[in-house]
């Protein structure tokens, strides 16, 4: 069903590496400017103070320019960024354990790595991903397995935890996506983007760029071994999925498509494979230039959910109705230019938005109804590409 149970050569990465090298000399700006630097969000009302996150990381790309790791402080003039990790490189996206506060980063570089880390960001180790460029982790619901997507070797690894430790106990399990798409500068190969357990940790779902594909790998829970693999969903030719998102209540997901910019609204069945229900456009009617789908997220009520367009440079945001079905409600401005990653910190009525090519954090108020206002530039960090609490 397109998966091997062996290693696979890299391919492609997760954008032209033309268009990295030439957006890479507008972000090289000082370190230094980054230590202490208030973000531009504008004052944050004291009573909000009290809610929500009170700090952040920022993950930046070594190879842009990025400083390392940059923490954030929220304070009374807005959020301060402090002296970055300059040890935590090309840190693309991280996961971090509910119990005793442990994170694990990704290094995303051709010889993968995952560094872990205690909540204050102390090293606690680091070991391989068996792939090239690593870009999306999961944690399953228990805490005891960590999933990771290698992006160019199209691959996912899985490894039990010790939850005492935060430490991986015994070797990966790996499975090696087969396929490719109509697409051959993004899609010659398999390029895992996106990796969620399911049915309480049984499950893996890996949603595959190039193959054009969500992959569905059953797991042993106990060992974590992958003990079979199948197709999940087939998505159109050459639309490139790139992240899935599940709706915290309704047997539905939602499934973003970076070379179509579309969203597709999947029924989830019993049997672990999804359903097609429709599908939307991130971006306008009218819009005709160069874009990429990117990060996609739902608010915490599974009213709204949010998409960032890479080159039309905005975050779509849609409603959500009954039946999981999804309006267009707006597309608001991201503040920067190439917005990957945002996070939503409701708490605060605020969106942060990480935006890649013009090397800033974006600061959008979030309404009450799900809708965002205009985006305050925020500070310069360069190459940034993940937030998180």
């Amino acid at each position: 069903m397109g998966i091997e149970q062996n290693r696979a050569a890299a391919s492609d990465g997760d954008e032209p590496r033309d268009n990295i090298a030439a957006a890479a000399p507008a972000l090289l700006l000082s370190r230094r400017a980054l230590v202490g630097t208030a973000i531009a969000l504008g004052a944050l009302p004291s009573e909000l103070l009290a809610q929500g996150p009170t700090k952040l990381i920022a993950g930046t790309y070594a190879r842009e320019g990025g400083p390392g790791l940059v923490p954030l402080t929220a304070s009374r003039g807005g959020w301060v960024a402090g002296r970055p990790f300059s040890t935590i490189r090309n840190a693309s996206f991280g996961v971090r354990a509910v119990g005793n506060g442990v994170r694990y980063l990704l290094d995303e570089q051709e010889k993968g790595r995952v560094g872990v880390y205690d909540r204050d960001l102390r090293p606690l180790g680091d070991f391989s991903t068996l792939g090239a460029d690593p870009c999306h982790a999961a944690l399953s619901p228990d805490g005891g397995m960590l999933a990771v997507a290698n992006y160019s070797s199209g691959s996912v690894a899985v490894w039990r935890i010790d939850r005492n430790t935060g430490r991986p106990t015994g070797e990966a399990h790996l499975a090696v996506h087969t396929g490719s798409g109509p697409n051959r500068a993004r899609q010659a190969g398999p390029h895992a983007h996106w990796v969620g357990f399911a049915m309480g940790g049984k499950l893996l779902h890996a949603v595959d760029l190039g193959a054009d594909a969500i992959f569905a790998h059953r797991l042993d829970p106990r060992t974590g071994a992958i003990v079979s693999s199948s197709l999940a969903y087939r998505a159109p030719a050459g639309s490139g999925p790139r992240h899935l998102a599940r709706h915290p209540r309704l047997k539905i997901a939602y499934l973003v498509s970076e070379l179509a910019n579309t969203v597709t609204v999947l029924t989830a069945q019993l049997d672990g494979t999804f359903a097609a229900k429709g599908s939307v456009s991130t971006l306008p009617a009218a819009f005709a230039g160069p874009s990429t789908a990117a990060h996609i997220a739902l608010n915490s009520s599974g009213t709204r959910l949010y998409v960032s367009n890479r080159g039309h440079d905005s975050i779509a945001v849609f409603a959500i109705d009954a039946a999981g079905g999804l309006t267009l409600l707006q597309h608001a401005g991201s503040g920067g230019r190439g917005p990957r990653l945002f996070l939503l910190v409701e708490e605060r009525g605020e969106m942060l938005v990480a935006n890649q090519r013009s090397g800033n954090v974006s600061r959008l108020p979030l309404g009450k109804d799900g809708r965002l206002g205009v985006a305050a530039h925020g500070t310069a960090i360069p190459s940034v590409v993940f937030l998180s609490a």
